[in-house]
């Protein structure tokens, strides 16, 4: 793996991310393919979206169709027909969201609506040794060691994989969060070891940063971590909707000069704008997708986007239902140019599969687009006008 800067402007940063044959421009969004696939797309709509790199779910994978299967393959590019670079999680995020969370009815963010605790909360346990879960598809039995994480990462075959780490809620206090950042580090040296040992494919690993809320538990994470020889480092945890960038200003001063830094899980228009400021080089969010699914479409600042809808439409509204313009008449990718709201509204009414296929493409289309928009700013040394346009 290479990485370079190739420029800065107002704290962003425009880099080069080349992963064997592959090259990365960064910033870059990190669509989330969780089984080794975009729900509703191809690898044909994969190559003319012009998406550079995908992300999978070890948790999923390993379960479905199996490490083993993946490997038998050559990897998950020849598995999936997608010949992009890929990343896979390490799982941790699945230990909090079907152990803790689960239990306290939490997602990631402390600001978002909380799910209600489910039957199924003590699916999984956390402790030194690891993480103890049974499977949501056939309730047999599993655990997840970093040795084992970095097993089953590597049959996966994946371009960049992350080491095993402890997510704690937002909720959590100071020696809760400080006991899951000890054992994140444990976790760390753990996977690093075990990875030197057995890396046949050249992958990279990278550490992920925790130490929730607390800005001293932060700031000895980042040292911890980026003293390690990890070839990138994730930047993990959960956070208030005001916290994330008051905790991405602790880590700066921390973060490398000569290595990719990637954002857990953050995927609105906002967040990514702003954190791109403090330095972030690829983000990854099921967001676009998974809204789209729910009728809800990106728009631009020209078409009416801005913060307080959160740059969208929801087409299922009965205004749209007689609405013969576009999608968005000021988006350039094949759907805004064939369909109309009218029809995509009556797609949803209908609930026909292609209304998740449209609202989807669209979606992604859309943030690879800003990414461009972005990439193009840095360059032209004028990522603070962008983020005027965009933001106000």
């Amino acid at each position: 793996m290479g990485f370079r800067i190739l420029k800065k402007n107002k704290g962003a940063r425009l880099g080069e991310l080349k992963l064997g044959g592959y090259t990365i421009q960064t910033p870059a969004f990190v669509p989330v393919a969780t089984k080794a696939a975009i729900k509703g797309l191809t690898a044909f709509d994969i190559e003319e979206l012009a998406i550079q790199i995908l992300i999978a779910n070890t948790y999923h994978l390993n379960l479905r169709p199996g490490a083993d299967v993946i490997e038998e393959f050559g990897g998950i590019q020849k598995f999936s027909g997608i010949d992009k670079p890929f990343m896979t999680d390490s799982g941790g995020f699945q230990a909090f969201s079907l152990g803790k969370g689960a239990i306290l009815g939490r997602s990631k963010f402390e600001y978002e609506v909380e799910n209600k605790p489910t039957k199924e909360a003590s699916i999984a346990k956390i402790n030194d040794e690891g993480v103890k879960f049974r499977s949501i598809y056939d309730k047999s039995e599993h655990i997840l060691t970093p040795e084992k994480s970095m097993e089953i990462q590597h049959k996966i075959g994946a371009n960049i994989i992350f080491a095993l780490d402890e997510c704690t809620p937002p909720s959590a206090d100071y020696e809760e969060t400080k006991q899951g950042m000890e054992r994140t580090h444990r976790w760390a040296k753990e996977c690093l070891s075990f990875h030197k040992k057995q890396n046949k494919n050249n992958q990279a690993l990278f550490g992920i940063i925790q130490g929730g809320l607390f800005k001293e538990l932060r700031e000895e994470s980042a040292k911890v971590i980026t003293n390690m020889a990890f070839d990138g480092f994730g930047i993990g945890g959960s956070f208030g909707r005001n916290q994330m960038y008051e905790t991405l200003g602790w880590l700066q001063p921390f973060l490398s000069k000569e290595k990719p830094v990637h954002l857990l899980g953050i995927g609105t228009i906002e967040d990514l704008i702003n954190s791109i400021g403090y330095g972030m080089d690829t983000f990854d969010c099921v967001s676009p997708t998974m809204i789209g699914r729910a009728g809800y479409i990106h728009i631009r600042p020209e078409s009416g986007g801005n913060k307080g809808n959160k740059y969208r439409i929801r087409i299922t509204n009965a205004k749209f239902r007689n609405d013969p313009s576009p999608i968005d008449k000021n988006c350039d990718c094949k759907m805004c140019k064939r369909y109309s709201k009218g029809y995509l509204n009556h797609l949803f009414k209908a609930r026909e599969f292609s209304a998740y296929v449209i609202a989807s493409y669209h979606n992604l289309y859309y943030m690879i687009n800003l990414m461009r928009e972005i990439r193009k700013a840095i360059e032209n040394n004028r990522f603070k006008e962008l983020k005027e346009k965009w933001l106000g």
